[in-house]
């Protein structure tokens, strides 16, 4: 199987990352709170399914599927989010603040490093750093001596 691609033309695009989960409309709101997207103007509670809408008609949306099921076991596919407009620790704090749940702590002593969270239904997500926070942290490494 090639990894390249035969032209430069692309073959689809994501519609949407699809959660299985209890009660789609609120782990809507809670992603809708979480991104600062609004959920889909065609959503209410009850119904079996709702979606978190990026703006200016972006894709993909986060799209809540009610199943009978609870979740079970890890995540085979999770997201990976960072923050806009505070440093990775300040949006733990918030996201926890939203009714997260921290999993796992991968954050090392000089900034780098990852939280796994879980939303109120259990579904993992990492927060990773900031852009600003991984350009602070490559202009404070030094240069490695040379000629």
């Amino acid at each position: 199987m090639s990894t390249t691609a035969s032209s430069d033309a692309a073959h689809l695009f994501v519609r949407h990352i699809t959660i299985d989960c209890a009660d789609p409309y609120e782990l809507a709101r809670f992603w809708a709170s979480v991104t600062g997207w609004p959920m889909h103007e065609e959503d209410h509670p009850g119904d079996p399914e709702a979606a978190v809408v990026p703006p200016e008609g972006r894709r993909p949306w986060l799209l809540f599927i009610r199943v009978p099921e609870p979740k079970t076991v890890k995540n085979r596919v999770h997201l990976d989010v960072a923050p806009l407009q505070h440093t990775r620790d300040e949006e733990v704090a918030r996201l926890l603040d939203l009714g997260a749940t921290l999993v796992d702590d991968h954050r090392k002593p000089d900034g780098t490093g990852w939280a796994v969270l879980a939303d109120p239904e259990g579904n993992e997500f990492c927060v990773e750093r900031s852009d600003a926070e991984r350009a602070a942290q490559a202009s404070a490494v030094p240069a490695p001596p040379g000629p």
